[in-house]
């Protein structure tokens, strides 16, 4: 059963992203126990640091890849380009793979709609299934992860931020919704 973090009750404000990962990262390996061409994708960048971590905890290095969903957004002419925009990479045939597709934080599904986007321009994945570190739900498209860390109930104006230190530690932290 995932965690669930509430900030309303919580002396704190950080969450131990470290365990979070471990849940999810049990979650994911025994989703893929016996899957074929399996393949993990982060979207930038919270999603691609896990990502790389599972990857790296699943022998999968060489089947790994990055999505910048930057251009795929449905609010790019509202918004505009993000000053931070990173390159997308996916170096692995798309075509009949099995691909985790890796997030930090699920919201309103629409990264995920705008990453699937950007899959389908490398070819036809046979499935996706979908990993976040956290779930804080408030959903405007219809998209479930099916490999989760944690459960969030967040106030009006909160949000969760994944920060990664220098040697790969992983932090989640509640703070203020700026966006």
């Amino acid at each position: 059963m995932p965690t669930l973090i509430n900030d309303a009750d919580r002396a704190g404000n950080t969450s131990d992203a470290e365990a979070l990962y471990r849940d999810l990262l049990a979650q994911v390996r025994a989703g893929l126990s016996g899957v074929p061409d399996a393949a993990i994708v982060g979207i930038h960048s919270g999603g691609a640091w896990l990502a790389e971590r599972l990857a790296s905890d699943l022998g999968l290095q060489a089947r790994l890849g990055f999505i910048d969903v930057s251009f795929y957004r449905d609010d790019y002419a509202r918004k505009g380009l993000h000053p931070d925009v990173k390159p997308t990479r996916i170096e692995f045939n798309v075509d009949g793979a099995t691909i985790v597709l890796v997030d930090d934080v699920l919201y309103t599904g629409r990264t995920v709609r705008a990453a699937i986007n950007v899959l389908f321009d490398f070819g036809r994945p046979q499935r996706i299934m979908l990993a976040a570190l956290a779930d804080r739900g408030g959903r405007e498209l219809p998209v479930a992860a099916d490999f989760v860390g944690a459960h969030a109930q967040l106030q009006t104006g909160r949000s969760l931020a994944l920060s990664r230190t220098a040697d790969g530690q992983l932090s989640l932290k509640i703070e203020d919704d700026n966006a």
